[in-house]
Parts: structure tokens; sequence; C-alpha cells
């Protein structure tokens, strides 16, 4: 993207994110959702595969880049994935507040590393992934019940722990170590070794955070229920979808070095006949 002006960024990057959603499982967990409400889910996973790309993937300055997403957001909509999440935006009355800090925590990852504690990891996620659910409540109308945040928030921790967990050789590529560092102390990983191989002490540290994530998604289950019918089941599913991550790790052995161990979209299908069952 070199030599690509501000405006052009977000065209480019957001040229990837339709292939890219694709290939993933998104579209197996959104068609739970009440057709009403895929439009809007889309529009705002656009939006954080928009900012994930330019905070990860762009040339130059990400810094104003992002800067210039920011002023997209409160201002005229300029690219596509823009036009979409601002039809969203008035059609819902979602908040801009939860766009913005998702684009704060690719700042902070501009600027920061490694982090200290699980306390350090879980105020990224406060940024990173809770303004997602958040989002997606606010799709339903249901974005002011503290205890569905609070559920809420707990399933996109695990997600984003999860990701964390399938991750470590990519994320250090990019310069960062999201496991917190009195983990990799407290089983003898340094930061270099999580570009592999894999280890015993490294897959003793997966586990451990792995059981932490694990306890996180399962908090946040209770959410089908709050919500119920087609929301609950959708929203469910996501947390399902997390666990079905966690047990392909273990599976794999915790070996995130040959492969990206993940439930495959078979999987997710047959979860989301298990949701329907379970209805």
């Amino acid at each position: 993207m070199a030599g690509t002006s501000l405006l052009e960024a977000p065209e480019l990057a957001a040229a990837r994110i339709d292939a890219r959603a694709s290939g993933e499982n998104f579209p197996v967990v959104s068609v739970l959702a009440p057709r009403w409400a895929r439009p809007h889910l889309r529009a705002i996973y656009g939006f954080a595969r928009l900012v994930d790309n330019l905070g990860d993937e762009a040339e130059g300055d990400r810094a104003a880049l992002l800067d210039e997403l920011e002023r997209e957001l409160e201002g005229a909509p300029r690219s596509e994935v823009m036009q979409r999440l601002h039809a969203s935006i008035a059609e819902r009355s979602l908040p801009r507040e939860p766009f913005s800090r998702l684009i704060e925590a690719n700042r902070i990852d501009q600027r920061r590393s490694r982090y200290e504690s699980w306390a350090d990891v879980r105020e990224y996620c406060t940024y990173s992934a809770d303004p997602v659910g958040r989002l997606v409540l606010a799709v339903y109308g249901r974005g002011e019940e503290h205890d569905l945040v609070a559920m809420s928030d707990s399933v996109c921790t695990g997600l984003q722990l999860v990701n964390f967990l399938q991750d470590p050789p990519r994320d250090l590529a990019l310069g960062r170590v999201y496991l917190p560092q009195e983990s990799l102390r407290r089983f003898g990983v340094e930061d270099a070794d999580l570009a592999g191989p894999l280890t015993e002490p490294i897959a003793a540290l997966l586990h451990y955070e792995a059981a932490r994530a694990r306890a996180l998604l399962v908090a946040g289950l209770p959410l089908k229920r709050a919500l119920g019918g087609r929301i609950g089941m959708s929203v469910a599913l996501y947390a399902r979808g997390g666990l079905a991550a966690l047990d392909a790790l273990d599976r794999a052995g915790w070996d995130v070095f040959s492969s990206r161990p993940a439930p495959s979209r078979w999987t997710f299908s047959r979860l989301a006949v298990a949701e329907l069952v379970r209805r």
C-alpha cells in the first residue's frame, strides 16, 4: 500500500473484507440471526476487519490512517464499508463510542507490544473485543441492559483470548505478545519461543490460558436464554464456536506452529443445528 493516500487506504483494505468473511465462519454464525439484523451485523464485522487491516497491514503512517478513519466515522462516509456502517448506525441508533474504542485498540497496538498481567490483557480487550458484543446488543435494542452487557463482555474477551492462543507466531511476527508476561514466566517461556517449535512449556502455557478463556465463554452462555429466540441462539453460537476452537487446540496438542487449529465450517454448521435442536 506504499504511496496510497489516506482516502484510498480504507477502500483498498475493504477490498479484502468480503473475501475474508466468506472464508471464515462469520456467515455460518450469522445465519441464525434474524434476517433483518444480518446486514447490520455484517456492517459491524466489516468495520472491525477494516480497522484491523489498517492497524496490522497498512504501510506508512498507520496512526494517521486510523485518525482518518475516525474522522470518517464522525463525518461523511466515503468508502463502501463506511457507507454501510453509517446506514446501520442511523437505522439502529448505534452508539459511536464502541467503534471509537475499536480504533483505539489498534492505536494501542502501534505503541504497546507486551502485557505484564492478565489484568492488563483484560483492559486491552475492553478496546479490542468487548465493543463488538456491545454493538451486537445495540443492534437488537438491548445495549443498555447491564447484565447482558456483562455476559457479552465475557464472551467477547473469551473469544479474543482464543485468538491469542491460536496466533502466537503470527502476533510475534507483528512484534506483539498478547499472552501475559507473568504467565510466560510461570511456565519458563521466552517471547522468542512463541515463534516455535512446540515445546512442553509452551503447551502448558497455552493449556493454562485456555482454561481462562473457557471459563469466560461458559459464563456468557446464559445470553441465549436472556435474549431468547433466534437472537439468543445466534449470540450463543459465538460462544459455542469459541469453545469449539479450544477443543480444536486441545486435539492438536496445542501445536499452533504446524497449522492454526480452528473449528471447520462444518463444525459451525453442526453447532448451529444443535442450537436449533436445543431450542
